[in-house]
């Protein structure tokens, strides 16, 4: 195989930037674009050039297409990539790999009995700005990792998003829709997480929509809005995580710190790919910041996909793979039930902790 054939299922918001990067990498080609609105797909085929424009069901049944980019809402991830790893394609989706424990578990056995590869983003951490981060650990510029924190706090979706609900049902909230890109970033750091303890709550049973088209419909909140957590990491490193979309005011906590035996590492927004990377060492008084290593610095979405092609073409392993996903996946959970059971959560799953770019070339 030469090349990798590609079709996207969903062609709502998040598309655009999938169809405008892939043609870029090598060795990719967007062959078809499928989504249950035929005249959003047949507009986005037009915009992007992309050659047939199919129902979900024909795409997936198209003998042409090798991997299949899932685009849908988080509840159909489960059921569109059963289907097309079924079909005998590849599948690559967005974040969140499933919304359940047991959807997660269904698709990657069902890759392993046909033999077959999963994806999922986020791949933001393949960004320069997480990579340079992680080269300078892997370096020894901050010494042995001690210890990690990271925030995600806003004020939530309904004053900006056009249809902002579910963000307040189950598989929604700050921790399934932020964690992936924040747990994700903090495994490529630090690696797997082996047990964790959270504490979660509903600041506020309903919400009012303030954007349009829907000012003034209220939303009823069924899953948690704050969480906050304890994170031990199979290396021996501690971390904190809080997600939250109930702050109001604005707050500069920095997104992710890293705490080393030799000086501290000031992580970028890990929902981009760029910087900036700041480092202290401990002899020093203050921050510096750090070049970024040769890499993709602006919104490079799509790089996942990109590696995972080449995974395919050369059988090399690859680094948004299912395992890290589901990896993610559990630990999200684990934050919940922590919070409902009151005692630590530990992991069922591990994984390993991705491969770093090499920074001398350009991969893809």
């Amino acid at each position: 195989m030469e090349k990798v054939n590609i079709g996207i299922i969903g062609c709502g918001f998040i598309s655009s930037i999938y169809m405008k990067n892939l043609p870029e990498f090598e060795k990719i080609e967007i062959l078809a674009c499928a989504d249950l609105d035929i005249q959003r797909a047949k507009a986005q085929a037009e915009k992007y050039n992309i050659p047939r424009v199919y129902s979900v069901e024909e795409l997936i049944a198209d003998p042409d297409i090798d991997l299949v980019i899932n685009l849908t809402i988080p509840k159909a991830h489960a059921d569109v990539c059963i289907k097309t790893l079924n079909a005998g394609k590849h599948v690559y989706t967005e974040k969140p790999l499933a919304v359940t424990l047991e959807e997660g578990q269904l698709i990657l056995a069902t890759a392993k009995k046909h033999n077959l590869l999963v994806g999922s983003a986020p791949d933001t951490f393949l960004g320069a700005g997480i990579q340079t981060a992680i080269h300078l650990i892997e370096q020894g510029e901050i010494g042995v990792p001690i210890g990690a924190s990271a925030f995600m706090i806003n004020r939530g979706h309904e004053h900006w998003h056009p249809d902002p609900a579910f963000y307040y049902k189950v598989g929604g909230g700050p921790m399934f829709d932020m964690g992936p890109y924040y747990l994700t970033a903090l495994i490529s750091l630090l690696g797997p997480i082996k047990r964790l303890a959270g504490s979660a709550r509903i600041s506020y049973p309903e919400r009012t929509i303030t954007s349009q088209p829907k000012e003034g419909t209220k939303i009823s909140v069924s899953t948690p809005t704050h969480i906050s957590g304890i994170i031990d990491f199979e290396s021996g490193a501690v971390g904190t995580i809080t997600t939250s979309f109930d702050a109001f005011g604005g707050t500069s906590l920095p997104p992710i710190e890293v705490y080393g035996s030799e000086g501290t590492l000031l992580v970028p927004d890990p929902n981009t790919f760029g910087g900036p990377v700041r480092l202290r060492k401990k002899e020093e008084k203050q921050f510096t910041d750090v070049p970024l290593s040769y890499g993709y610095s602006q919104n490079s979405r799509g790089l996942g996909v990109a590696d995972m092609a080449q995974a395919i073409i050369a059988g090399k392993s690859y680094r948004a793979n299912g395992q890290l996903a589901y990896h993610v996946l559990e630990s999200m959970h684990g934050f919940h039930n922590s919070s409902i059971d009151g005692k630590y959560y530990h992991m069922e799953s591990t994984c390993s902790r991705p491969i770093p770019l090499p920074i001398e070339q350009k991969l893809f």
